[in-house]
């Protein structure tokens, strides 16, 4: 097990609290987390980029003029892709982009990267977040207390005090503990994760 302090959002210890080692304390990988961000990044392409060959171009069938005689090169229909306005050639076409990667995987690129923000004291575990109203101020002065520009914040639940005063704060992302994933982790500098969400995250990456 390892021990992490618990912090309120001055900064202040509160508390300590042990983190899983088979969770927090794995070794890292950097072939998996490459895979699994990979994986993460080629679902957000739309794959809807498309052109028309010949067979979908409008136009004429009809042969433009007679085979021999004329002293220019034969052609036929309009559509042709060496004519302008015709098919393209060997163009995009809509397609999927997603790189399945099992389960098991994705689970165990995530206890690294975990593993990972312990390992160089990016890591910081809050007694909670909970904001008097919504108002940006409050949230950048948190930041300020723990010297942090950049932030993952990871909560158990709904937190709309929270979600909506960090929402214009660049550099910033506010998530709940079931949406976790590798790529945010990885992106962000620091992350934060609020005492009652870490028994939820070891629960789920145990299973």
């Amino acid at each position: 097990m390892s021990v992490i302090d618990v912090y309120d959002l001055r900064k202040e210890k509160t508390a300590e609290m042990e983190l899983n080692k088979d969770v927090f304390g794995v070794p890292i990988k950097n072939h998996v987390l490459h895979q699994v961000v990979i994986s993460q990044l080629s679902r957000k392409r739309a794959g809807t980029a498309s052109t028309k060959t010949r067979s979908i171009v409008k136009g004429s069938t009809r042969k433009l003029y007679r085979q021999k005689g004329t002293g220019r090169a034969r052609a036929g229909a309009s559509t042709s892709p060496t004519r302008r306005g015709g098919g393209i050639v060997f163009g995009p076409e809509p397609r999927n982009f997603n790189l399945k990667v099992p389960k098991k995987v994705r689970k165990a690129a995530l206890r690294m990267a975990l593993t990972d923000k312990l390992q160089n004291n990016r890591l910081y575990v809050l007694n909670d977040f909970d904001l008097p109203a919504i108002k940006t101020k409050n949230f950048v002065d948190v930041l300020e207390a723990f010297e942090v520009s950049e932030a993952l914040i990871v909560t158990e639940g709904e937190n709309e005090n929270l979600e909506k005063s960090s929402r214009n704060v660049q550099g910033t992302k506010v998530l709940r503990c079931s949406g976790l994933n590798v790529y945010d982790i990885l992106k962000y500098e620091h992350l934060f994760l609020v005492r009652d969400s870490v028994g939820k995250i070891e629960e789920a990456l145990l299973s």
